[in-house]
């Protein structure tokens, strides 16, 4: 099977934590082909600083024709394009394409400014209208717009805003209106979806709105609507790289990773008693969901998915009409004496002397 294309357009970042480096590594986690085109280089001099160099226009001119002539790309990534003149080629270049994403990075993570004004008025003039998605952090949008984002509200408003400059769909991120939470924003389906996090260092870490937007072009590359493309990259995100050992530091994952297990045990504890299955879907290992659940409780995720069950038993066997076999049906089981053996192992008495 030939792998979808995806074509990626930003700047190179020599530590390979963003820019071109990080979108080929998350394009061929997903599952596609990438295929790249460098805009601008960074450099990290002792004295200086970090220093941008741009690529010339026609050299990315260069680079992006061929790939468009030999792969025909039917989703592309555009990142870091910091000059106005290579910004109106890419509009020539690109308008063929079906899914485009762009993610600008206006800002950096650390909310150094990286494009200048007259990059960032062509691109909201030539390069937006052209977006199927707009990926932006709250401060861009802010840039962007000139008005302040301050709330949900003035979230909601600056994504209407934003879809009247092109994009058919708004991804704003990074609201911070309270001190551990995070806000994020998808506008341009049927009803705006709001979604929030606790591990604010994760989802502000370098690279994380590159890769995001990256991860998106490729399922939409890979035949998903736009709801879907944002709900599997930022399940990508949030197990591969937010929570990544190596980029966050380890004292923030247990506490959000329990949270995980306990909302994945709460949806679908009727068809999934086992630890292997909950580890499979949290993309870790038995081993570390043990050591995570051992912290956050002190038993065995065995225990918590056993005492999570017989919690749910007791509430319908006090409080609905279900005979015991059917409650034990209801709760997955595979009979009814599995079930009281459960039950009477952790209560200290039959289902039947506990409906008593």
């Amino acid at each position: 099977m030939l792998l979808p294309p995806v074509l990626s357009i930003t700047g190179s970042d020599g530590t390979g934590g963003a820019g071109i480096q990080a979108d080929v590594q998350t394009i061929t986690s997903m599952g596609c082909r990438a295929i790249t085109a460098v805009t601008c280089l960074s450099v990290l001099n002792e004295h200086t600083g970090l220093v941008m160099h741009d690529v010339p226009t026609e050299l990315v001119v260069n680079q992006v024709q061929p790939l468009l002539q030999s792969y025909r790309p039917t989703a592309a990534k555009i990142g870091l394009v910091r000059d106005a003149e290579t910004i109106m080629a890419l509009r020539r270049e690109l308008a063929g394409i079906r899914h485009i994403v762009c993610d600008p990075g206006i800002l950096s993570a650390r909310g150094t400014r990286l494009i200048p004004d007259e990059a960032i008025l062509t691109l909201r003039n030539h390069l937006l209208p052209l977006a199927e998605l707009l990926t932006v952090r709250c401060n861009e949008a802010a840039l962007l717009l000139g008005r302040a984002i301050e709330s949900d509200r003035d979230m909601l408003q600056a994504a209407q805003q934003l879809s009247q400059l092109g994009p058919q769909w708004i991804l704003m991120r990074g609201g911070r209106f309270e001190a551990d939470r995070l806000t994020a924003l998808l506008y341009g389906g049927a009803q705006p979806q709001f979604f929030s996090s606790h591990n604010v260092d994760g989802w502000m870490q370098h690279g994380v709105s590159g890769a995001l937007s990256s991860a998106i072009a490729a399922r939409l590359a890979l035949g998903d609507d736009m709801e879907q493309a944002v709900s599997r990259a930022h399940e990508y995100m949030h197990h591969q790289v937010v929570y990544q050992p190596d980029a966050t530091p380890r004292r923030l994952r247990p506490a959000d990773l329990y949270d995980s297990f306990l909302d994945l045990l709460a949806q679908h504890h009727t068809v999934a008693h086992e630890v292997q299955w909950y580890a499979d879907r949290m993309h870790i290992s038995t081993r570390y969901l043990a050591q995570i659940t051992a912290l956050a409780s002190g038993h065995t995720p065995k225990q918590v998915i056993d005492d999570y069950l017989v919690q749910k038993a007791k509430v319908l066997l006090t409080g609905s009409g279900l005979s015991i076999q059917e409650t034990a049906y209801h709760l997955g089981f595979s009979s009814q004496a599995q079930f009281s053996r459960l039950f009477s192992h952790i209560e200290g008495q039959t289902p039947s002397q506990y409906r008593k």
